[in-house]
């Protein structure tokens, strides 16, 4: 496969990449799928979770990896950037995608391990908005029957974990596919692309 055509192998997926980064991150801001809680958040009593406002998935692994994914797709294409000098471009922008998709992996670790914001009851009787998992180091993971804790929104626990960690895994794959394009890049501007051949063969 020449580095032309590896480009193009590696940027449609980081497309659907980013999409779903994008949605996820979306979806994050409706827990319960309800507007309310998003209109009610506040500094005072929060009700979403710092990671989710903090937009991983929309900045790093969203537009951050779109981007590059665009320029990638193009040096796929002849006549256009598919050449020594849009190779060499796509190493940069493959590495603004792995710091973008770094950023993402990190906030949804970081989401994972402190748990979502919900509504529950202390020791002291009372409901409060809060994060019960905070200081559990991620350890409410491994123990559904914890879950129970948060009364409001309806399975946010669930609905935090499936969402951070398609997050998680979305931006990992992110990391290794723009790690990739670097190095194919690296050879396509070395070795030069199929067009290069293509041109020299006409000549």
């Amino acid at each position: 496969m020449c580095t032309g055509a590896c480009s193009k192998f590696i940027a449609i997926p980081l497309y659907v990449l980013a999409l779903v980064s994008v949605i996820c991150n979306i979806m994050l801001f409706f827990p319960d799928f309800s507007t309310e809680y998003a209109s009610a958040d506040s500094k005072s009593e929060p009700k979403l979770t710092d990671e989710v406002k903090y937009m991983g998935g929309l900045i790093g692994g969203g537009i951050m990896v779109l981007i590059p994914a665009i320029h990638i797709h193009l040096t796929s294409a002849q006549n256009c950037c598919a050449n020594r000098c849009g190779m060499f471009l796509s190493i940069g922008f493959a590495a603004i995608g792995v710091v973008g998709a770094i950023y993402s992996l990190a906030v949804a670790a970081v989401g994972l391990q402190n748990g979502p914001v919900c509504q529950y009851m202390p020791q002291n009787g009372t409901n409060i908005w809060g994060r019960p998992f905070l200081d559990s180091d991620g350890n409410y993971l491994g123990n559904k029957d914890s879950w129970k804790t948060c009364l409001v929104p309806d399975n946010v626990v669930e609905f935090n974990l499936g969402l951070f960690s398609t997050l998680l895994v979305a931006a990992a794959l992110e990391v290794i596919l723009c790690a990739f394009q670097m190095i194919n890049g690296l050879f396509g501007c070395i070795c030069g692309t199929c067009s290069d051949k293509d041109e020299d063969n006409l000549i």
